[in-house]
C-alpha cells in the first residue's frame, strides 16, 4: 500500500485508531503466547512511524523477528519514481535508526539472528515496481547499494519491464524485463512479480536463475480476482523453487469476513507448491482500524479510488498487532505440526533471502 510521507512521519489524530486500547478484538482474545523461539518472517509487511511503543510490543510479542516492507509509491514513473525511491530510502533509514530500540535495518539475513537475541524487527527494503530503474541497469546497483534488496518487476500496469494485472492487452516480459531479471539475479536483488499479469509472471519464472517470490498475493482458482495467481503458474513457481506469500487484503479472499476462507488459500497454495515454498506476505497494517469517514479518506489517498464492496480490506479477526498468533493457531487447527507452521510463517522466506541475498 501507499503511504503518505506526512502521515508517516507525523500521524493524524482524526484516524479511528485504538492502540492503546487492551484486549479489544477477537485476535488477542484466541492467539497462543510465543514460546519465544517461534520465528515469523512477514515477505511484505508494513511499519508506520505513527505506531505507538505498546503497539510495536504486541508485534514482538506475536513473534514478527523480520519483514520486507515497501518504500514508496508504486504508481508513479521514471524520474519522479527515481526520486521518490531515493527520498523514501532517506526516510526509512531515519525512522529505524531513530526507533533502534525496535528495528534494525538490515540488507543480509545474518542481522535477522541479532534481531532474534535483542527482541527486535530486522527490516527488509522492496520496491513495488521497477520504473525507478528508468530502463538504466546500472540504477539496479545504485539502489542495492542504498539498501534496496527487493523489487517488483510491475505494479498494475505495463512499464518498461512487463505488464501488471490490470493491462487487458498487456505484453508478457520485455526485452528490457529480461535484461532487468539477469541483473537482478546477478546482483542478489529478489526477483517478486506481485502485480504482473499472467504472462508476465510466467515469463518472468521461466525467466529468473534464482528463486523468485511472489510476495503477496492469493490463489485465483479459489477466488478469481485479478491479483490472484492461478495453479499453473504456482506449480511452475515452486518448481523453480520460488515461493508465494498468501496476502491478508480481504478483498482477494472473499466477500464476506469469514476469515476460514483465508485459511483456505494459504492450505490451497501448500497443496499446490508443497510445505517448503509459501509463507505470509500479508501487505497490512498493524494498527487496530475501525471503518469510518476519516479512515475512508485516508485509504482514498493513499490508494486512489477503491470499489466500496472491498471495505473494509482487512478481516476483522486479523485487525490488530498480534495477528499472526491468530494465524498459527488456525493453521494448527488445520493439521500443520510445528514443524511446518515454522516453515510457512517464517522461516521459507529466511531460505529464500539466505539462498538469494545473502
Amino acid at each position: 500500500m501507499k503511504i503518505d510521507r506526512r502521515k508517516f512521519i507525523t500521524g493524524a489524530a482524526a484516524l479511528p485508531l485504538m492502540s492503546t486500547l487492551p484486549n479489544i478484538s477477537w485476535a488477542e482474545a484466541t492467539g497462543t503466547p510465543w514460546n519465544g523461539k517461534s520465528f515469523i518472517f512477514d515477505a511484505m509487511g508494513e511499519l508506520r512511524d505513527v505506531y505507538d511503543e505498546s503497539l510495536v510490543d504486541e508485534i514482538l510479542a506475536a513473534g514478527t523477528r523480520s519483514m520486507c516492507i515497501t518504500l514508496c509509491d508504486p504508481k508513479v514513473q521514471e524520474q519522479e519514481a527515481y526520486d521518490l525511491t531515493m527520498e523514501w530510502i532517506l526516510i526509512y533509514n531515519e525512522f529505524l535508526d531513530r526507533k533502534n530500540q525496535y528495528y534494525i535495518r538490515t540488507t543480509t539475513v545474518g542481522d535477522i539472528a541479532k534481531a532474534r537475541a535483542t527482541n527486535k524487527i530486522a527490516v527488509f527494503y522492496l520496491t513495488q515496481n521497477s520504473t525507478h530503474f528508468r530502463r538504466d541497469l546500472d540504477n539496479v546497483d545504485i539502489f542495492y547499494n542504498l539498501g534496496l534488496r527487493s523489487s517488483q518487476i510491475t505494479y498494475n500496469h505495463q512499464n518498461w519491464a512487463g505488464a501488471g494485472c490490470e493491462e487487458t492487452n498487456g505484453s508478457g516480459l520485455t526485452i528490457f524485463g529480461h535484461e532487468l531479471v539477469e541483473k537482478m539475479n546477478d546482483i542478489g536483488m529478489l526477483v517478486d512479480a506481485s502485480h504482473s499479469n499472467e504472462a508476465t509472471t510466467l515469463d518472468t519464472i521461466n525467466a529468473s536463475k534464482e528463486p523468485m517470490i511472489i510476495s503477496h498475493t492469493c490463489c485465483k482458482d479459489l477466488f478469481d480476482h485479478p491479483r490472484n495467481v492461478p495453479d499453473n503458474i504456482l506449480r511452475r513457481l515452486a518448481d523453480k523453487g520460488g515461493l508465494v506469500g498468501i496476502t491478508q487484503m480481504r478483498g482477494f479472499v472473499t466477500r464476506d469476513q469469514n476469515t476460514e476462507k483465508y485459511y483456505d488459500h494459504i492450505m490451497h497454495a501448500i497443496n499446490v507448491c508443497g510445505i517448503d515454498h509459501v509463507c505470509i506476505g500479508s501487505d497490512r497494517d498493524h494498527r487496530r482500524l475501525t471503518m469510518s469517514e476519516e479512515y475512508i479518506a485516508e485509504l482514498i489517498a493513499e490508494e486512489g479510488h477503491i470499489n466500496a464492496e472491498e471495505y473494509p480490506l482487512y478481516f476483522e479477526d486479523l485487525n490488530g498487532p498480534r495477528r499472526m498468533e491468530v494465524i498459527w493457531d488456525a493453521l494448527k487447527g488445520r493439521g500443520l505440526s510445528e514443524g511446518q507452521l515454522e516453515k510457512v510463517m517464517g522461516q521459507n522466506v529466511y531460505d529464500i533471502y539466505e539462498k538469494v541475498i545473502g
